[in-house]
């Protein structure tokens, strides 16, 4: 098997596509309500300490898998043993499935761009949301009809993406995040400035940052803020692999996942109190605490209560609201292009194909399938259940797997910490095997047990049971019993470069 591959043009293009793909839709809107819920400026101690003992040592595990084998997640598993190889099907698995609903809210925030100029939602955003705009069913249940009013920025959103997919790493995954990155910090900047003289917006900062420091001996803090980084990070789910793939031999590892979890994290912070400055000026003028604003969380924060911002604010709303809505698009695309990559990548590896046939096969099917599910009355709720379960159940899930087989059952750690400081400055100690050994297992461990807990309570939003079972506990376990299927089909190719890595030690 040949071992050519497409590489980054420069170190800094590939920290920028690492940097892309960690800062997504959640970074906007989940951090700043989990960091509010778990303590506020308490939040930021633990939130540091979860990224220095597993969000970044992670990282650099799933650097170096890639790097080495410079393959996909299957073959970079499989480099390691041919049964480990099931771990990088199902994380290519859980990004197709994931593809498939994260286009949706990027055509979302395309469409409320506009809708920001003109403050089209009226002055009830809920019921424009939920009734006008999605047109949602009153229950799960089969598909009925199509919503051309999301249909269109969907299409636009997937040939963006396939079209950057389809000219390769170098020309345009690298290059688009060349323009994205610096574009959603400027676009963010403006935002966070102008969200910082609104009146109230020093009670929006106050709740965000006052520490309630009580809160640092909860056990389910720790679990939201650990949660919280790997969710951000993008780990668990190969992208971080195979990013890593396309490396030069020589680059420098460590360094660069440093670069890429603290850049994230700041990120992350900004964006904290940019939505917190606007979330004070909204709870001021509707003469409630921040707290009752906070009670609608994720989509229904960024498509409900910021067009209510919007529409209460005295001037340059418009311009307020296609920053706020533009930044969503920006960071949706450079996460979306970097999940689909994964995709991508693996079948490129199996196959053999060159990257355009590959790209329109593998990235249209997948864009037709969101296409066919969730432009209709029904996809809120089929998008709903399965972000729920595949998050939960499928990247923490492989990620907890992940973890467990390199650490103690295939025990390579040792010989991943030798790779990586062959050509990194800061080099990988003691501190690193403790961390991916015992913390990151036990938390993940931990965050699994607890969440099963909790979602044999009660069904999930009380939908129905039978939905449960197909589009959240179905998709969980189908992307799991997929990921077993596909490592054990026949593979010549994967075959060769097995035989290839053990012949040269990969090492």
């Amino acid at each position: 098997m040949s071992r050519e591959r497409e590489q980054w043009g420069t170190r800094a293009g590939f920290i920028l596509a690492a940097v892309g793909s960690a800062i997504g839709l959640g970074n906007i809107w989940r951090f700043p309500y989990v960091a509010y819920e778990s303590g506020g400026g308490a939040f930021l101690l633990p939130y540091l300490i979860a990224l220095l003992t597993a969000g970044i040592p992670l990282l650099i595990m799933e650097y170096t898998i890639g790097r080495r084998a410079r393959r996909s997640p299957p073959l970079a598993y499989r480099s390691l043993s041919r049964r480990a190889e099931t771990i990088g099907w199902w994380q290519v698995a859980i990004c197709l499935v994931i593809a498939t609903y994260y286009a949706v809210i990027i055509a979302w925030a395309m469409r409320y761009t506009g809708f920001s100029v003109g403050q089209d939602w009226g002055t009830d955003p809920e019921s424009f949301l939920i009734s006008d705009f999605l047109q949602r069913a009153d229950q799960p249940g089969m598909i009925s009809s199509y919503v051309a009013g999301v249909a269109w920025p969907l299409v636009a959103v997937w040939v963006i993406t396939l079209g950057v997919l389809a000219l390769g790493v170098r020309r345009g995954i690298e290059r688009a995040n060349k323009i994205f990155i610096p574009l959603l910090v400027v676009v963010f900047a403006i935002l966070v400035v102008q969200s910082l003289t609104l009146d109230g917006a020093a009670d929006g900062l106050d709740a965000f940052f006052s520490p309630d420091w009580s809160a640092i001996t909860d056990g389910s803090v720790w679990v939201a803020v650990y949660g919280q980084i790997f969710f951000s990070l993008s780990v668990g789910f190969g992208i971080m692999i195979t990013y890593a793939s396309y490396l030069r031999r020589r680059a420098d590892l460590t360094g660069s996942a440093m670069v890429a979890g603290f850049a994230n994290s700041s990120f992350e912070i900004l964006a904290g109190i940019g939505v917190f400055a606007a979330i004070g000026f909204m709870a001021a003028n509707a003469g409630v605490g921040v707290g009752e604003v906070l009670d609608e969380g994720g989509i229904g924060l960024a498509f409900i209560a910021f067009p209510t911002i919007i529409s209460s604010m005295p001037a340059g709303s418009g311009l307020f609201g296609i920053l706020f809505f533009g930044a969503l698009v920006i960071a949706g695309l450079s996460s979306l292009i970097s999940i689909v990559q994964v995709v991508v990548s693996a079948v490129q590896d199996r196959t053999g194909w060159s990257r355009v046939p590959t790209v329109l096969v593998v990235g249209g099917a997948i864009a037709l399938a969101s296409l066919v599910l969730f432009p209709t009355p029904e996809g809120l709720f089929i998008l709903d259940a399965a972000d729920h379960f595949v998050n939960h159940y499928g990247i923490a899930m492989a990620a907890l797997v992940s973890v467990v087989v390199v650490a103690w059952v295939l025990r390579r750690l040792p010989t991943l910490q030798a790779h990586a400081n062959e050509t990194s400055a800061l080099r990988l100690g003691w501190w690193w095997l403790l961390t991916l050994g015992v913390v990151t297992p036990v938390v993940l461990g931990w965050m699994m047990v607890d969440s099963l807990r909790t979602e044999f309570e009660a069904p999930y939003e009380d939908y129905p049971v039978g939905f449960l079972l197909v589009a959240g506990w179905g998709v969980a376990v189908g992307v799991l019993v997929v990921g077993i299927a596909l490592a054990y089909l026949p593979s010549r190719r994967a075959d060769r470069f097995v035989s290839v890595t053990d012949e040269e030690g990969s090492d």
